[in-house]
């Protein structure tokens, strides 16, 4: 099925009509699937702070969940651990890191050395957004972080292990995505991990792809409860990643007005 008119007939299900449900909120800029949106929605509920953003796993940074906000005045931090890509970052989004809105890092992210890296920018500072989708570490990668706390946080979950099923990968530093559907955590594992470090699953991007946490003082009756694994679970989409937002992406300078 065209992966656009699918989108319309499963938005268009009783599942999906509540308003304080995200899925209906969901479009594609610069994100992978619809996650643009949904970020967009989750910070018209519970306002911005600081406008500041960290996200890993950017790869080229032209389809990333943090390039949006950047484009419209955002600061933030991209960790890649790729050097082909971290290059080419240097040379596309140019205009951003000369102008200090963008502070771009090549190291390859574990446990051990995340807060580090991450104090290196924003110490004990609260930051707006934190996206993590380095395709294998995850849960362990979101568990060590203790040196921010930000007011969203954006992960990929496994949707081939479907609540209530809570496992992870075991952690292993130097391992990576091997192309197959083994890989990081089951959405009932990083919802149990999000309670224990003070937030609460507020909705999952229709791909079945990443996974959207907002920390526990800023829920109030803005979200969908109960904020739980099987409330919130969707399934695997892949084939909506496809879905074009228009014309090819491609990055520059623009202007704020």
């Amino acid at each position: 099925m065209d992966p656009f008119i699918f989108r319309l007939q499963e938005l268009s299900r009783p599942r999906h009509a509540d308003p304080l449900r995200l899925t209906r909120y969901g479009h594609k800029v610069f994100s992978q699937n619809d996650e643009d949106g949904i970020i967009a929605e989750i910070f018209n509920r519970i306002g911005i702070h600081r406008r500041l953003f960290v996200e890993f796993g950017v790869e080229s940074g032209i389809e990333c969940n943090s390039l949006w906000l950047l484009m419209q005045g955002w600061s933030g931090l991209w960790i890649e651990g790729n050097n082909k890509c971290y290059n080419n970052i240097l040379s596309t989004h140019s205009h951003w890191i000369k102008s200090g809105n963008l502070l771009v890092e090549n190291q390859f992210i574990t446990a051990e050395n995340i807060n580090e890296i991450i104090s290196s920018a924003y110490k004990e500072c609260e930051i707006d957004l934190l996206s993590i989708d380095v395709d294998y570490n995850d849960y362990c990668i979101w568990s060590a972080i203790d040196i921010v706390s930000p007011r969203i946080v954006v992960i990929e979950y496994n949707a081939t292990w479907a609540p209530p099923v809570s496992i992870t990968v075991p952690y292993s530093p130097s391992s990576i995505w091997d192309g197959t559907n083994y890989f990081g955590a089951s959405i009932s594992a990083l919802t149990k991990l999000g309670k224990c470090k003070g937030y609460e699953l507020v909705g999952c991007c229709l791909a079945g792809v990443n996974a959207f946490f907002v920390r526990n003082d800023l829920i109030g009756s803005k979200f969908l409860n109960p904020g739980s694994a099987e409330e919130h679970y969707e399934p695997a989409r892949y084939f909506l990643a496809s879905l074009p937002s228009g014309h090819p992406p491609a990055v520059g300078p623009v202007v704020v007005v």
